[in-house]
């Protein structure tokens, strides 16, 4: 793995945790079919989350959150439907899309920020 798979993957774990502290319960990481992949799929009480996850270094040209562009919020939508069908369809509480960004200053302990319906 290359560092900036590294870094990734340090990220998709602290946002596991995080999600894991709010009460979600994980169903998956890193589910892929050939439209994409979805970095988390969690339960949140009755309703699914698809979440992205965006980890930076500090000082990086563009913030975590910035990453989601109107282009990869509708891959998103298009992947969620896709594992929904794949897993049963849609759950009483329907889906949401979520963004954990997270920012690895040099020094220090990370940042992640856990933003609910991003898309």
């Amino acid at each position: 793995m290359n560092a900036r798979g590294a870094l990734g993957r340090y990220g998709e774990d602290l946002a596991v945790r995080l999600l894991v502290d709010a009460g979600m319960t994980v169903l998956e990481r890193n589910w892929r079919c050939r439209a994409g992949e979805i970095d988390i799929v969690a339960r949140d009480g009755d309703a699914v989350v698809v979440c992205e996850v965006k980890t930076r270094r500090a000082g990086s040209f563009e913030h975590p959150m910035e990453a989601v562009t109107p282009a990869k919020a509708d891959r998103l939508r298009r992947l969620a439907e896709i594992w929904l069908h794949r897993h049963g369809g849609p759950p009483p509480g329907g889906v949401r899309i979520d963004l954990v960004g997270v920012i690895m200053p040099r020094r220090g302990a990370p940042v992640a920020e856990h933003v609910r319906g991003v898309a």
